[in-house]
């Protein structure tokens, strides 16, 4: 039998702001690998045969995600609504794949990190239960009830697992999240086809956008009586959503791999090259052509690229991905947790702790705690202020909304080809949009729109001196 996902990759991340501007969101990178791409090989991995993609904003970028898989397991297929919202696309999908008259079918949002445990318990959960339809749901933790859309488990299903329940878009209940990872069968298409222009299942004064979710008929069906089950994720789960997201996937992440690694032991290349003068803490993962030099600390679990250089005194803390071609060197400082991307440089004295895309530059004792997009070019002594005086988070202001994140709110966030002149200051929590050049000397205290040229305009006292004024 042919097992069919649906995995929606369409939208224009808004909130994603700045790393929406260049690429779809679903095809940003955690762990270096392009978010959709991660969820594809999860899919094909636990049995799924054929992956209907559904593009539209920036397509490209999930082609290019995705062209080294299998293309014939994936069929691209391009939004034609002018609607915004999950349920288009997926009427979408539907239409063009004929999923209406097909087997029972998986629907994944493209801009989650899940595990691939959850993926398949959920799908095995959901045949032989018989539902309508089943949603993968995450506890609430520490998330405002308010930033999400929620559900709560019902009554425990004769069938086995609990029935979803009291599904609410950004309510003041549930104690769960809806992932965005659906289970359809044929008797929740028509509620899919029928549903109007936006959600209906919120609290009073709750204002939803005119964006169908895909919520609002599972919610729907729920309504008229028939059975949905709700799956639990055991495993890690993020909703990209906004920028600071980025870093906890990363993390979340990370900490999955390490185990993994840690479980294994070090997977060395035959072709590696490691000094006797380095010290290593821990396994490692070092592919061909990877240089691991003299006077080198390495904390373990690691992962080191093809073709990478760690050299000459550079300090590398525990949990950290060093990408293919990229030259850690000269003495600089990489914090765990961090994630480097392809032919990237940290040199000489600079320090790092977040997440660099490829081919960024950090050199010259700069200290960045962050995200630095594609192509960054951080100057000399660039500093990110990382601790408020007030020691509070910064708020953020999203679509116009004032956000707190849950962590990594004092993060700087750098777009994608940006560069910075030298003792450049960036106060904690701003943004700087792509294509921007910050000039040397400028303390950034606001999020910088993309395309701008920011210069410090400086008064000058100009007077006659010489030799006369010291008594000649």
């Amino acid at each position: 039998m042919e097992r069919t996902a649906v995995l929606l990759a369409a939208g224009i991340g808004r909130k994603f702001w700045p790393y929406n501007e260049i690429r779809n969101k679903c095809a940003f990178p955690i762990f270096n690998t392009p978010i959709v791409r991660r969820l594809a090989e999860q899919l094909i991995e636990i049995g799924f045969t054929k992956l209907a993609v559904v593009v539209g904003f920036e397509e490209g970028s999930i082609r290019a995600a995705l062209r080294s898989l299998d293309q014939s397991k994936i069929a691209y297929i391009r939004q034609t609504s002018n609607t915004p919202g999950t349920t288009p696309a997926l009427i979408t999908a539907i239409d063009s794949c004929g999923l209406d008259t097909a087997n029972p079918f998986l629907v994944v949002f493209g801009d989650t990190i899940l595990s691939t445990s959850d993926l398949k318990s959920m799908w095995e959960q959901f045949v032989p239960s018989g539902a309508a339809a089943a949603a993968l749901c995450a506890p609430l933790g520490d998330e405002r009830q308010q930033d999400w859309i929620t559900a709560s488990a019902g009554k425990v299903r004769k069938n086995g697992g609990a029935a979803l329940n009291d599904i609410a878009g950004h309510g003041r209940g549930g104690s769960h999240r809806l992932t965005g990872v659906y289970a359809i069968t044929s008797a929740a298409i028509p509620y899919l086809r029928s549903q109007t222009s936006c959600m209906t299942h919120v609290p009073v004064g709750g204002m939803p956008p005119r964006e169908p979710d895909i919520a609002d008929s599972i919610a729907t069906m729920i309504d008229d009586g028939l059975d949905v089950l709700m799956a639990e994720t055991s495993g890690i789960f993020v909703d990209m959503d906004k920028p600071w997201h980025i870093l906890e996937a990363s993390e979340k992440v990370i900490r999955e791999q390490a185990a993994i690694l840690t479980e294994t032991g070090s997977i060395i290349d035959a072709t590696a090259q490691i000094h006797d003068g380095a010290e290593i803490n821990g396994p490692i993962a070092a592919g061909p052509g990877a240089k691991i030099g003299k006077r080198v600390v390495l904390e373990g679990p690691s992962w080191i690229g093809a073709n990478a250089n760690v050299t000459n005194g550079a300090i590398v803390g525990k949990g950290v991905m060093i990408g293919k071609r990229t030259r850690v060197s000269d003495y600089c400082l990489v914090s765990g947790g961090s994630v480097i991307g392809n032919e990237c440089v940290v040199g000489h004295g600079g320090e790092f702790e977040g997440v660099m895309l490829d081919r960024s530059y950090i050199y010259h004792y700069s200290e960045i705690w962050g995200v630095l997009g594609l192509a960054v070019d951080i100057g000399a002594a660039t500093v990110c202020g990382t601790l408020r005086f007030d020691d509070g988070d910064t708020v953020h202001k999203i679509s116009g909304r004032r956000e707190r994140s849950t962590g990594n709110s004092n993060a700087t966030y750098f777009g994608d080809y940006t560069r910075t002149g030298v003792n450049v200051i960036t106060q904690p929590g701003v943004k700087i949009g792509s294509y921007c050049c910050v000039g040397p000397g400028i303390v950034v205290y606001q999020d910088i729109p993309s395309h701008k040229l920011i210069l410090l305009k400086q008064e000058t006292v100009e007077r006659d001196w010489g030799p006369e004024r010291y008594g000649w």
